[in-house]
């Protein structure tokens, strides 16, 4: 077990899942989305950028796996992604060590690195609520409910709150304010919507104003995935990859490992693995033995 903690929260890795949990003061995002299990089929790569106060870690996910990166489309800010860690100057020796250690499970375990057709994690939990601009949407798994505040346009506060079945929605958008841009979290119901989000009542108008209208992308996310999935049921985990997990090193573990030192020497002499792969590979695998 690695674990990591700095003020912007802990990462611990056990060869098999990354757990992040959040720090107490971190973005909005982050803080509701809570306490997160990143099993490694889903890690594409993970990176330490060091810099004169600490440096940040970065867990990268093959694309598709998580429904919040995928509702925010690259567009979250370093500060909202829960994939990311700011770590302490103290703590950097460690930050490396744990990144050692995710390659290396990645390079043993032979975890692909492409794009997956469904979704790996399940993303928010429900019920959940986001946004801020001119209202506030809510899921609770099976309707979607946008209510309106003071700013909202009379055309959406004379109509009361909305509620809209999932049955109804076939597709949802999230778009932060950029610059002087104002951002939008929009509900489709079949075909494109002739209305702003200012005077439609399937949309909510993000100004940017304040940290919390980033929320509403927990809101996509968590449609997202009942949209991707029938039934409400979230798409299972990934098969494990050919290789299978390293054994614990007992009498048939022993074995197990020396199998497993076997199948990388063979993928070196393919020419599969580098040679810098195919010994930090190794050194991960007699570690255990």
């Amino acid at each position: 077990m690695v674990d990591i903690i700095s003020r912007d929260g802990t990462w611990s890795f056990d060869g098999a899942t990354v757990r992040v949990v959040p720090g107490s003061k971190v973005h909005p995002v982050r803080q509701d989305l809570g306490e997160l299990a990143v099993p490694l089929h889903t890690v594409a790569g993970v990176s330490f950028e060091p810099d004169r106060k600490g440096g940040r870690l970065r867990l990268r996910l093959r694309t598709g796996a998580c429904p919040v990166l995928r509702a925010a489309d690259g567009r979250l800010k370093d500060a909202a992604d829960p994939y990311q860690l700011v770590v302490d100057k103290d703590r950097t020796g460690v930050a490396e060590y744990l990144v050692d250690e995710i390659r290396n499970a990645l390079l043993i375990e032979q975890v692909p690195e492409g794009p997956v057709d469904r979704f790996l994690l399940p993303g928010p939990s429900v019920p959940v609520s986001g946004g801020g601009g001119d209202g506030t949407a809510s899921f609770d798994g099976e309707t979607v409910r946008l209510t309106w505040n003071w700013k909202a346009e009379e055309s959406k506060t004379a109509g009361g709150a909305v509620t809209l079945p999932l049955s109804e929605v076939t597709g949802v958008r999230w778009m932060p304010a950029i610059g002087l841009e104002n951002g939008f979290l929009r509900f489709d119901r079949g075909g494109a919507s002739a209305t702003t989000p200012k005077y439609d009542p399937y949309s909510l108008v993000l100004w940017g104003l304040s940290k919390r209208e980033y929320t509403a992308v927990l809101v996509a996310a968590a449609v997202l995935v009942r949209l991707s999935a029938p039934a409400d049921a979230v798409a299972p985990a990934a098969t494990a990859p050919a290789l299978g997990p390293v054994p614990a090193p007992d009498a048939d573990g022993h074995d197990a490992l020396l199998r497993r030192l076997r199948e990388l020497g063979g993928l070196y002499e393919a020419g599969i693995l580098t040679d810098e792969e195919f010994a930090a590979a190794k050194q991960a695998v007699l570690k255990r033995l």
